[in-house]
Parts: structure tokens; sequence; C-alpha cells
């Protein structure tokens, strides 16, 4: 599902204009970047929660050059679903 699927199937369901639910959606995923750039995770109560994991530093194979590389220690944002939002995909079939 792209954002455009999404903000049209919010503005259908609510009743509300597309331009405005685009602002909504863009803003909410403008928040969540600055929070995790901020280094604070975002909770969402019955849906998941978007968080920061750090990854070690760690030795790497190039396997066209036959050589090893070091890939730096970083953070990579997750998201993590919350447990009835995962058993509601696993119950799905």
């Amino acid at each position: 599902m792209t954002k455009a699927e999404i903000v049209k199937a919010i503005a259908d369901e609510s009743g509300i204009e597309k331009t405005q639910v685009l602002a909504v959606v863009e803003a909410f995923m403008e928040v969540v970047k600055k929070s995790l750039v901020a280094g604070e995770p975002v909770y969402l109560r019955g849906f998941g929660s978007f968080i920061i994991k750090h990854r070690a530093e760690k030795a790497a194979r190039n396997i066209t050059r036959n050589t090893t590389i070091t890939i730096p220690e970083h953070n990579i944002p997750a998201f993590k679903p919350a447990k009835t939002f995962f058993e509601d995909v696993k119950a799905s079939k």
C-alpha cells in the first residue's frame, strides 16, 4: 500500500478532504522521523513502536575483490508491532 492509497482510504472512511489527510499523514511521518533522529522512540498503544536499534561494528567480506571490510557501528530505525497487531496479522491467512 502506498502513501497515496493510505490517504485515499482515510479520506474515504472519514469524509475529510484528501489534501487535509495528506497534510496530516506527512506531518505524522515528519514527527516520527524527528523523534527518532533525536533518539526518542515513538510508542503507539495497540499499533506498535518505532524504535532505534544499535548495530555494532563488524567485519564483512567484499567477495568481488576478496577483501575484508569493516562496517562501522550505526543506528537503524525499526518498527516493533504491538502484541495485538502482531496476533491479528498472524491469524490472517
